[in-house]
């Protein structure tokens, strides 16, 4: 089937003006299919031939200005259109296919009471499975859209959808939108509203977790409130839709998107089981974001797939650092858990053969399925630390200032980087255009390495910059605590420019630590002298601040990913440290690298039960340390840690058994799942008690936590079930089909699955090519044998890249799963 082109756009936007459309679904017909009617209304500025895109089960019929197309002239995707200048009017009356992958208008049955729910991801190309549409972002339109739904259910839409006379929902008419945009969530929902700012505030969920949606509506809302307000302190352009639903919806592929007024998000943030701050922190800045880009985005929007880091890199930033003005109260620091999780999803991806400019070259982003490929840290993390250095660098009043001109010129229409950029330095006498060329056109990761001199009066500081871009950062000197030899203290925090000049000079002798880019407002990995480096072994947690001690484990942890720190002296470290350690990010960040990469990646097999033993250990430490129960997170991150770490099963059974931790917490439906899963690996349970914890908790999480625990089983009629499930049958949902993968491979089952390794690259080839990108990601990430760290699987892997059939979604994730791999032989290396 055809991707849209860049050049297939331009044409077509030089030629068409979209007014309207008025769109009509009828959601009664049946289990797989809804009827879909779209009327759209537009102008041909000159004679001329072009296309309008849909994905039907059937095209019943196609009216130009009234006369009929035939519709066996519909190719692939498209249907031909030859336009006479002036003004048009195109009828298309379609069957449209529910999806199961969350693309297109996805469709689910709860079964935890049989009710059904439906909702629209329209990103890049999936409107075409909902109604026929030019489908582009710079085609922008008003869409009025009816739905006719089974009686019992609400329809959401981007407008005030109210139900009529005869049944249907109308959605009020939108302002201009682009087609990827439009949004309809349909069922019985569990619905809560409120009113703010003069607007209709509302959430949404199934009716099945409405009472957690109730348990958590104070916070959800006064976080959506927070951040609403915070947006307009800062923004001249007032909010532009008429009300802002947040719906969250089941087996939603994205963390949440950003339709205008009915944002919809993925349900897990609807929490059914104990979580932490940081999660709880994590949801807010998805709100955050999703909020921003009701400016950046969906009020001005991008013109082509190429600029859309600008959407994800400004909204990131923008969701960190607003949580962080508006929701100090209840989340003090959001940079923190940036810097320990999400930047370093950024460094790992610019490390990759796959890696991209922040804003690459228009020619790398030729079409729809190119585009695809560019979500990735790099739009996501490493662009929202560029902007964080732009904005340190230029200032936040300049850099607000052109962020406003931007909106005033453009809004409701469609901006290029180049409009950005110039609109940036409008507002300032510093050379945005240079910095951009920079930091924006460039690839890979810079890394700054200090060197120290001077004598027992004074310390020079030079720093060396592999890499290109310009750098404002901070040095951050500490002293060892003259009291307590434990603690650092800080002498003094020095902002330079690198490269510099010349060197930084301070009085005083040689400091114990010397941390480059201290408050971590740039995007480089940073290296320790050697003295430092011994100081942050031996002393991390003595460092008074937690964004520096997050700096610090993220240079070890570069250390280890680049083959210069020992993964045992890590261990060692976070054994050390992390029982001391008072920021719950930062302990969930180092504990997630050490259990799922060190573990499983850069330790030879053998010793991994060592490994696992030492981190086991240090989960205990922690769990005792908590016993207090001042600090519910960390106690539950703990226990977390010593379920998935569990080399015997005797421990992690009985809290199963009496239904909690001694000292707490309780085994939740989360921490149930987690513990079966375990113990399915280790084999010490069956089908018959799997079934049984699936008949107690037979909701949508406990039947992703059952086909995890199926797939986990060390039996070869279990791996043969699982295989089959996955590759041989197409009926498994995204959800049940990512559950499935997380299940199947598992270090501790190696020579089990050996002989799936090979049967891997064609089953996921030809199973992405028949279910499309969601499944093909899906395939990539979570089905990939990540177990196998050798040469043989690398050469194996590497022999299929070339083969013609394999998609561009699941290509770019073999890329970078092989990348991976690749490091992880190299860091075994002696």
């Amino acid at each position: 089937m055809p991707v849209l082109t860049r050049d297939e756009a331009q044409t077509r936007a030089q030629l068409l003006d979209v007014q309207h459309y008025t769109v009509d679904l009828d959601l009664t017909t049946g289990d797989e299919t809804f009827e879909s009617t779209s009327v759209i209304r537009f102008t041909s500025r000159a004679a001329g031939d072009t296309f309008v895109e849909l994905k039907p089960v059937t095209l019943h019929s196609v009216h130009l200005d009234g006369r009929p197309l035939d519709p066996a002239s519909l190719d692939d995707n498209r249907v031909p259109l030859s336009l006479t200048e002036g003004e048009h009017e195109l009828r298309v009356v379609t069957t449209m296919r529910y999806s199961r992958t969350g693309e297109g208008m996805h469709r689910f049955t709860d079964p935890t009471d049989g009710e059904v729910y439906v909702y629209t991801q329209a990103f890049m190309e999936d409107i075409q499975r909902v109604f026929a549409a030019f489908d582009q972002p710079d085609l922008k339109a008003v869409f009025e859209v009816s739905v006719k739904a089974p009686d019992g259910w609400t329809v959401l839409a981007n407008g005030i959808t109210e139900q009529q006379a005869d049944g249907r929902w109308q959605a009020a008419a939108t302002p201009l939108l682009s087609t990827y945009f439009v949004c309809v969530a349909a069922g019985p929902w569990h619905t809560l509203r409120t009113e703010h700012a003069g607007l209709p505030f509302a959430l949404h969920c199934r009716r099945s977790l409405g009472h957690h949606l109730d348990a958590d509506a104070d916070e959800i809302f006064s976080v959506t409130k927070a951040c609403f307000d915070r947006f307009h302190e800062k923004f001249d352009e007032p909010y532009p839709f008429d009300s802002y639903d947040q719906a969250f919806v089941p087996e939603f592929n994205p963390g949440a998107m950003e339709n205008p007024g009915l944002v919809t998000f993925r349900d897990e943030f609807v929490y059914r089981s104990a979580v932490t701050v940081t999660e709880r922190q994590t949801r807010a800045m998805v709100i955050a974001h999703e909020m921003a880009h009701m400016w950046f985005g969906d009020l001005v929007t991008l013109r082509w797939w190429d600029d859309i880091w600008l959407n994800e890199s400004f909204a990131e930033y923008m969701g960190y650092q607003t949580v962080n003005e508006a929701c100090a109260d209840r989340f003090p620091d959001t940079w923190i858990d940036f810097g320990i999780e999400r930047k370093a999803w950024g460094y790992d991806a610019d490390q990759r053969p796959s890696t991209h400019p922040v804003a690459p070259d228009p020619d790398a982003v030729p079409d729809t399925a190119s585009a695809l490929l560019n979500f990735d840290g790099i739009s996501y993390a490493k662009g929202a630390s560029a902007l964080r250095q732009l904005v340190a660098w230029m200032g936040e009043k300049d850099f607000l200032a052109g962020i406003n001109t931007h909106f005033k010129r453009h809004r409701f229409g469609n901006a290029t980087l180049a409009d950005f950029i110039d609109n940036l330095a409008s507002a300032t006498d510093r050379d945005v255009h240079a910095w951009a060329d920079q930091w924006l056109r460039t690839t890979g990761v810079d890394t700054l390495t200090p060197e120290l001199g001077g004598d027992e009066t004074r310390t020079t500081v030079t720093v060396h910059r592999r890499g290109s871009r310009p750098h404002r950062v901070a040095v951050g000197v500490y002293d060892r605590d003259l009291v307590d030899g434990r603690r650092l203290v800080r002498r003094e925090r020095v902002e330079i420019d690198v490269p510099q000049t010349e060197p930084l000079d301070l009085p005083g002798p040689r400091p114990a630590l010397v941390v480059l880019n201290d408050g971590d407002l740039t995007y480089a990995k940073v290296r320790l002298d050697e003295e430092s480096l011994e100081t942050a072994l031996r002393g991390l947690s003595g460092i008074p601040d937690a964004l520096t001690r997050t700096l610090v484990w993220n240079s070890l942890r570069d250390m280890v990913r680049d083959g210069e720190l020992d993964p045992h002296d890590y261990l060692a470290t976070a054994e050390a440290h992390l029982p001391e350690e008072t920021d719950l990010a930062v302990v969930q960040g180092v504990l997630l690298f050490a259990r799922t990469q060190i573990t499983d990646r850069y330790l030879a097999p053998d010793e991994r039960p060592a490994a696992l033993a030492q981190l086991t250990a240090l989960a205990r430490t922690l769990i005792r340390h908590t016993e207090d129960g001042e600090a519910p997170g960390l106690r539950l991150t703990a226990v977390r840690t010593f379920i998935g770490s569990a080399t015997q099963p005797d421990t992690i059974a009985g809290w199963l058994a009496d239904g909690t931790v001694p000292g707490g917490p309780e085994i939740d439906p989360e921490l149930r799942w987690r513990i079966l899963a375990r113990l399915a690996v280790l084999g010490a349970v069956d089908e018959t008690t799997i079934a049984a914890e699936l008949a107690r908790d037979p909701s949508a999480t406990g039947q992703e936590g059952a086909a995890r625990c199926r797939a986990a089983l060390p039996t070869p009629e279990a791996k043969a079930a699982a295989w089959s499930r996955l590759f041989d049958t197409d009926d498994l949902s995204n959800y049940l089909f990512t559950a499935t993968a997380q299940g199947f491979w598992q270090p501790e089952q190696a020579d089990l699955v050996q002989e799936y390794v090979a049967r891997y690259y064609p089953a996921a080839i030809a199973l992405s090519a028949r279910r499309g990108a969601a499944i093909a990601d899906a395939a990539g990430r979570h089905a990939f044998p990540a177990h196998a760290i050798d040469q043989e699987s690398l050469t194996l892997g590497e022999s299929h890249l070339g083969d013609p059939t394999v998609t561009p979604a699941l290509h770019r994730k073999l890329v970078d799963q092989l990348s991976d791999l690749t490091r992880a032989l190299t860091t075994r290396k002696p």
